[in-house]
């Protein structure tokens, strides 16, 4: 009774169960078929009702911490369910042909049906060829910022070079890589490196150079080494733009790995599987693969966006919050 009191006093009783109503006769009608005029009138209207669900949760503002964590993560979820529901409508409803466009619900039960296949693709893909790419291209480049930095030749004829190989498309290096490497996972780990490696690079390198002058010379004042300084005051800031590398290296290393896999691989491998199955006309496998990749790199950045939270606490960005 009081959680109803409070959605009342919020406003988002109303809408709420509208949202549910609607999305509950959207459902019962395309079980049994009927799509004319006034399935489409009532699409509009669960689109309108949830639309203003999701705008007046967006706008709550709860005292408790623990509840405005849940309102806040309510928002992403309704919005999310929202557009899977139309989705489905739509493309049911129109009568898209599944070669075309398939609906969730298909894409759901192959995702339920193969997961045997989906796990080994997900292995070869990402447990071997993103995980080692990543680590390897993540790793050389902060290590190689921290050379650059002790030298001012190397910043000034490096960095050059690492933003035009980071121009360099992913369809030429990709072959080069797996005529180098070979048809297994190593030659994508090796495009992953490729493409991780000066995003970090370059990050780092504007992150040490972040700090000020008067932290500095504070610093020279307490007679600090290079490496004290490196340790204590020059790496904490730069972790800001290193977790921007880790975050942004985290969506690359994934489609570089992918797409690398359509120049030669085992007959393993989301990038194989997309690109065989689509040949074969099965949109629904592919769409599934796609929905394993699209959850994977969501997954790694919210652990990386965390882990960041919670190693720069102390940045101005949390603390006003």
């Amino acid at each position: 009774m009081n959680t109803g009191r409070a959605l009342l006093r919020q406003g988002l009783l109303l809408p709420a169960v509208l949202t549910g109503l609607a999305a509950f006769m959207l459902v019962a009608s395309l079980r049994s078929g009927a799509t004319g005029a006034g399935f489409w009138l009532l699409a509009v209207a669960f689109w309108l009702v949830s639309w203003q669900l999701t705008a007046r949760l967006s706008a709550l503002k709860l005292p408790d911490a623990g509840r405005q964590k849940l309102a806040d993560l309510a928002v992403p979820v309704l919005f999310g369910l929202t557009i899977l529901l139309l989705w489905e409508v739509i493309v049911r409803g129109l009568q898209v042909p599944s070669v075309l466009l398939p609906p969730p619900s298909a894409i759901g039960a192959r995702l339920a049906t193969s997961g045997s296949i989906l796990w080994a693709d997900f292995r070869q893909t990402v447990l071997k060829a993103v995980l080692a790419g990543y680590v390897l291209g993540c790793g050389t480049g902060f290590l190689a910022a921290i050379l650059i930095d002790r030298s001012p030749f190397l910043q000034r004829g490096l960095l050059p070079i690492g933003n035009f190989v980071s121009a360099l498309p992913i369809i030429g290096v990709a072959p080069i890589m797996v005529m180098w490497f070979g048809f297994d996972w190593q030659s994508k780990a090796a495009v992953v490196v490729v493409m991780t490696f000066f995003p970090m690079l370059v990050n780092t390198v504007a992150g040490l150079s972040a700090a000020g002058a008067m932290e500095r010379d504070l610093m020279r004042t307490y007679a600090g080494s290079y490496g004290q300084t490196l340790v204590k005051l020059r790496l904490p800031t730069a972790m800001p733009f290193v977790f921007n590398a880790l975050k942004i290296n985290s969506t690359l290393a994934l489609v570089g790995a992918i797409v690398a896999e359509f120049f030669g691989t085992p007959i393993v491998g989301m990038g194989f599987r997309i690109s065989a199955e689509i040949g074969r006309m099965n949109t629904d496998m592919v769409w599934a693969e796609i929905a394993v990749a699209a959850l994977t790199g969501s997954l790694a950045y919210a652990a990386l966006a965390a882990l960041e939270r919670s190693v720069t606490f102390w940045h101005p960005s949390y603390r006003a919050r």
